[in-house]
């Protein structure tokens, strides 16, 4: 019994040693400042740099091919503190949020009684949805359970609603979204219009209480700041000065449609 114990120790422990002779001679030396970039990133992995995950973006950067504000998921502080490792100066980043371009929802009439798959990746395999607006909103919250920073969340009206302090805008609602009607937009621009149908003000009417008519009272009220192209109204931030009464054109908007963020 005691050399079958012996003979296999004595293969385990040269198994060992084996192991330990190819480790060193097939190991594969990485820049120490790839680990100090990773550990300064999210750790999302939310893969709206464009690469697999976080450990790809930090060697991109430690490469020199990608930029510090890669990360969009990071902001500010995430760049500062790559700035820091790599020892260039800081640049700025614009903060950008994820916005949701339908206040329908309970707000808007269905056409017909959908009872399949409670996703809106599936409902809008019927026909485009459940909702009268072609451009609505479905409401099921595919971007709500794919937001990996718990940003996104459905109110009272059954519409989703951007956490601004939570958004890292990823970009992963605006993909998983099939009416197309998440973008990503500058933080620093609070008003927009929570509308983007493009039908006649007589079929908006019809479908939703909410919905952008292309009156253009705003844009009469504002100077041009707002415009109304294809029966929908948009607000050129270019055009805005100390003068443009944009809080007046929030509450002239005969539908509410005009928001101020929060």
């Amino acid at each position: 019994m005691i050399i079958p114990v012996l003979i296999m120790s004595a293969m385990g422990i040269l198994f060992g040693l084996g192991l330990a002779f190819a480790s060193k001679i097939f190991k594969v030396d990485t820049d120490p400042k790839v680990e100090k970039i990773l550990s300064a990133l999210p750790g999302a992995n939310c893969g709206a740099c464009g690469k697999a995950g976080c450990a790809g973006l930090a060697e991109a950067i430690a490469r020199g091919d990608a930029s510090l504000t890669s990360c969009p998921a990071g902001g500010d502080e995430v760049v500062g503190k790559i700035a820091e490792i790599l020892g260039v100066d800081k640049c700025s980043v614009a903060r950008k949020v994820a916005r949701v371009g339908c206040g329908g929802g309970n707000n808007a009439k269905d056409k017909f009684l959908y009872q399949g798959v409670k996703t809106c990746a599936a409902a809008n395999l019927i026909a485009g949805g459940q909702k009268a607006c072609s451009f609505g909103c479905l409401g099921f919250g595919d971007c709500v359970v794919i937001c990996p920073f718990d940003a996104i969340h459905m109110n009272e009206d059954g519409i989703p609603v951007t956490d601004i302090e939570k958004c890292a805008a990823c970009g992963k609602c605006v993909s998983a979204c099939p009416k197309n009607i998440i973008s990503i937009e500058d933080a620093s621009e609070k008003y927009y219009i929570k509308c983007l149908s493009r039908d006649k003000a007589n079929i908006v009417k019809n479908a939703c209480k909410v919905g952008c008519i292309g009156c253009k009272i705003c844009e009469k009220l504002s100077k041009g700041a707002f415009i109304v192209e294809n029966n929908l109204s948009k607000l050129d931030y270019s055009k805005l000065s100390d003068a443009t009464p944009l809080k007046l054109c929030v509450e002239k908007c005969p539908t509410k449609c005009i928001i101020e963020a929060t």
